[in-house]
């Protein structure tokens, strides 16, 4: 108990697993001298630290060393592993998965992308083939059969993203033998802090009865028209726009409404969007264009979110400013967050080099502590004290004549950029000095394995938004070392100090030498939206900002955003947890109809003679069918209710209520309401001479980036509100 109270990020005593592996290391020469290893019972995990690493050894040629056992037992002991780069931890996963498929449980080893999926299961096979353990993988690309096989195996590994898609069109399953995702068991997450934190918003869906979609050129076209200042203003944090009274009164002169009518929402949440996607996102910034379509950037990694999409509403709006034609949409058959498909698991584990700065989050939202597992090897890596300049043409300057001096030396150089559009401009600057820098972004993102493989070779220069910040290690060229190793530079710090570290985590590998430093501005986004009231230091006479203030200014504007981010995780929960259990409850009753014979007992019962008259070999099968297509539809108009309800919930701020108070008070009527209407429906169908089953006929399936807007228009409203006030 005084344990518990006592503690604190990365707090979880190793001491315990240390006991473990030295016993481990006292059964190493009797195991190495087997033949055969034999299959270690789970119970003694001494036995089982020592046949696996002799296993890896002879299986892959990789002996574990001592941290690697440490972090394999962290996650057998349900935590999350926080292990340095280059320290093993892809070894430590598998090690850790094996264990828990000899306790005879599944297990899914999930992953950001669908190549390291891949990587990791052939890379790992070897050594589960020699535990006597089966392994498979599935991606984006596999088939319904490959799927279904790979499912079969003790160890599965997958994208999160493609392991939801599957959840979801089991759930639309009318045959009980096409499910083909076993019941949840163990989830063992690499990247943990990038899947359970910066994915955890991100709902999977799946849409049936697509339609070409219809993008709002007209609202485009009008908030081109409008001026910044003058229409409408940003806040500090460019999370909100909202409309200035003169900007409010030019709208609805141009188009003859009344915009804050709290019956008439649409036309307000039609131009939010426009407005949203005409001042908040930027073209090669938050997304790019490629293709004749908008590709989204993923924030934390830099790269293309391959399927993914903005809610229709913003997608479309963000199309229509592009003067693109509008992508498809379909009516949502069902969807899950990606916090809602991991809480599934009743086991969660997971590894990443960044745990402890969301260690808060994994606590409050998933139940798990960070065990900080140390280096095998002490890090020498040299981090530099941030270089801070008052404005960003004085920060560039000296970014590229830093460049240019540590290329001068042969030094092999990683610049990390914050976007594309970063990274490519200051590609050309480089250029101009006479130097060959290659770009890696999210517009050449098939290259990445290609260009990490020579980031470390002598005179490289590699500039790269956050893709080059985990994944992949970079590992020194001949008389690299000599030179002290991968320079990493930092164009400006992140939102996130996890990026940071990602970042930094690319040099000092296994105790490779190396170094790192950040070069920020007082004018960087960053500062400006986060701590835009505070008066920066003045620089020295050299330019650079000295002044302790500095630093601490550029620190606590990371802090307050990292605050603002995990406020809007918190929000977003709110919303969705009602909707998951909702979605448990439907699933509940949907699994007892689709295995049992619920549906023919109902209807049975609601009419004796009917059922009577019905065939006895087809009857049941048509019960089910008639009930499961009955809940389905109406879960369906469900979440479309609640979609709609969501978009427009925040204008009854206006009325001095509390939108997410009415959310909920609305959402569990309807659900009631729901439940009736399903039986009413089932009766229907069942007593129709010829009852419509028809269900889409092509389903597709996408990724919603989480619109960053819409769980914050009660701020908005508060400021027109304000704004109407005044007016």
């Amino acid at each position: 108990m005084f344990r518990n109270l006592l503690d604190r990020p990365g707090g979880v005593p190793l001491s315990p697993y240390l006991k473990i592996v030295k016993a481990a290391e006292e059964r190493a020469a009797r195991i190495g001298a087997l033949d055969e290893l034999p299959v270690p019972a789970m119970d003694d995990l001494a036995e089982f630290c020592a046949v696996a690493r002799e296993a890896a050894d002879r299986a892959l040629g990789l002996r574990p060393y001592d941290v690697q056992l440490l972090g394999t037992l962290a996650l057998l002991d349900g935590k999350v592993a926080e292990m340095a780069t280059g320290e093993g931890k892809t070894l430590s996963g598998a090690m850790a998965a094996a264990g828990y498929a000899l306790q005879g449980k599944h297990v899914h080893v999930i992953s950001v992308n669908d190549y390291l999926a891949r990587r990791d299961a052939g890379w790992m096979g070897p050594f589960y083939e020699a535990l006597g353990v089966s392994v498979g993988w599935i991606g984006q690309n596999s088939t319904p059969e490959e799927r279904r096989e790979a499912y079969t195996k003790n160890v599965t590994y997958g994208p999160v993203s493609e392991i939801g898609f599957d959840v979801l069109r089991d759930r639309m399953r009318t045959d009980a033998g096409e499910i083909i995702v076993p019941a949840p068991e163990v989830a063992l997450i690499d990247e943990a802090d990038s899947v359970l934190v910066d994915e955890a918003r991100v709902p999977l869906v799946m849409a049936g009865a697509a339609d070409p979609g219809s993008a709002v050129p007209e609202m485009a076209a009008l908030v081109r028209q409008l001026v910044r200042g003058y229409h409408y203003e940003i806040d500090e944090q460019a999370r909100n726009v909202y409309l200035t009274p003169k900007g409010a009164d030019s709208v609805e002169n141009l188009l003859g409404v009344e915009l804050y009518d709290e019956h008439e929402p649409g036309t307000l949440i039609e131009l939010n969007l426009a407005l949203h996607a005409h001042a908040l996102l930027a073209r090669d910034v938050d997304y790019i264009v490629r293709d004749g379509k908008v590709q989204l950037i993923n924030p934390s990694r830099g790269r293309v979110a391959l399927l993914q999409r903005w809610p229709n509403g913003l997608q479309a709006a963000v199309e229509a400013k592009e003067t693109l034609p509008p992508s498809e949409k379909g009516e949502i058959l069902d969807s899950i967050t990606v916090q809602g498909l991991i809480r599934r698991y009743p086991q969660i584990c997971g590894m990443t080099g960044t745990a402890v700065a969301v260690s808060e989050q994994l606590g409050e939202f998933y139940g798990l502590k960070v065990a900080v597992i140390p280096p095998n090897k002490p890090c020498v890596r040299k981090d530099e004290p941030d270089r801070i300049y008052p404005a960003v043409p004085d920060k560039d300057a000296a970014l590229v004549e830093e460049i240019q001096e540590a290329h001068a030396t042969g030094r092999p150089i990683l610049i990390g950029t914050l976007d594309v559009a970063e990274s490519e401009n200051l590609a050309k600057l480089l250029q101009r000095r006479g130097m060959e820098p290659v770009v890696l972004n999210a517009k050449n993102d098939a290259e990445e394995a290609a260009i990490i493989a020579k980031a470390g070779e002598r005179a490289a220069i590699t500039v790269s938004t956050q893709m080059a910040g985990r994944g992949t290690d970079i590992r020194l060229g001949e008389g690299v070392a000599e030179l002290g190793g991968l320079y990493v530079i930092g164009s400006g710090r992140h939102a996130s100090s996890r990026l940071d570290d990602q970042l930094r985590g690319r040099a000092g590998r296994q105790g490779d030498p190396g170094a790192s430093v950040f070069f920020v501005s007082m004018q960087d986004d960053l500062i400006t939206q986060f701590v835009a009231d505070e008066r920066p230091p003045a620089a020295d006479a050299d330019g650079l900002v000295r002044h302790r203030r500095g630093a601490y200014l550029v620190g606590h504007a990371q802090r307050v955003a990292e605050g603002v981010n995990l406020e809007i995780h918190r929000n977003t929960w709110r919303y969705t947890r009602l909707l998951e259990h909702q979605r448990e409850l439907i699933l509940e009753w949907r699994d007892k109809v689709l295995h049992g014979d619920a549906a023919a007992k109902a209807l049975s019962a609601a009419d004796p003679e009917r059922w009577a008259g019905m065939p006895e070999d087809t009857r049941e099968e048509a019960a089910r069918q008639i009930v499961l297509h009955a809940i389905d539809h109406c879960w369906t108009e469900h979440l479309a209710f609640l979609t709609d309800l969501r978009e427009g919930i925040h204008l009854r701020a206006l009325g001095r209520m509390s939108p997410i108070d009415e959310f909920h008070r609305e959402a569990v009527a309807e659900y009631k309401s729901l439940l009736a209407e399903v039986e009413r429906r089932s009766l229907e169908s069942f007593e129709a001479p010829e009852p419509d089953l028809a269900r889409p006929s092509a389903t597709w399936t996408y990724l919603v980036q989480d619109n960053p807007f819409g769980t914050e228009w009660d701020r908005i409203l508060k400021r027109v509100t304000a704004a109407t006030r005044r007016g």
